[in-house]
């Protein structure tokens, strides 16, 4: 699965992650695509940033970073979120981010959608 449309290579160990952020979910996790970013639903509700926070510390657990290597760049009031990651190796990165985007797909009760458009198809 290609997934090379969800995030831009900043340099040599950096990436800008394409992020669509669902606040107030039941539980926080990394759920798979929508569209042209990684779709994260995070328990914190969308009051004074707590999501913004929750999302950054989710990435930076999903792929194996410290929290200062996370940052978020632009969309703070949007769903629609940009995220710097860095000090990473991105090639392992991009494997990584397929794994995750590849399991979304496969979650049970997953529908086909534009954060899931294989799911269901033959």
């Amino acid at each position: 699965m290609n997934v090379d449309d969800l995030f831009t290579i900043k340099g040599d160990d950096a990436v800008s992650l394409h992020v669509h952020l669902q606040p107030g979910s039941g539980r926080s996790a990394v759920v798979g695509r929508h569209g042209t970013a990684l779709k994260v639903r995070v328990a914190a509700p969308p009051v004074g940033g707590r999501a913004n926070v929750a999302c950054a510390e989710l990435l930076a657990e999903e792929f194996g970073l410290k929290s200062a290597q996370v940052a978020l760049v632009g969309g703070d009031t949007s769903r629609s979120k940009t995220f710097t990651l860095s000090g990473l190796d991105v090639e392992e990165f991009r494997r990584h981010l397929e794994q995750v985007v590849g399991a979304g797909q496969s979650r049970p009760g997953s529908r086909p959608g534009p954060e899931n458009p294989q799911v269901g198809r033959l």
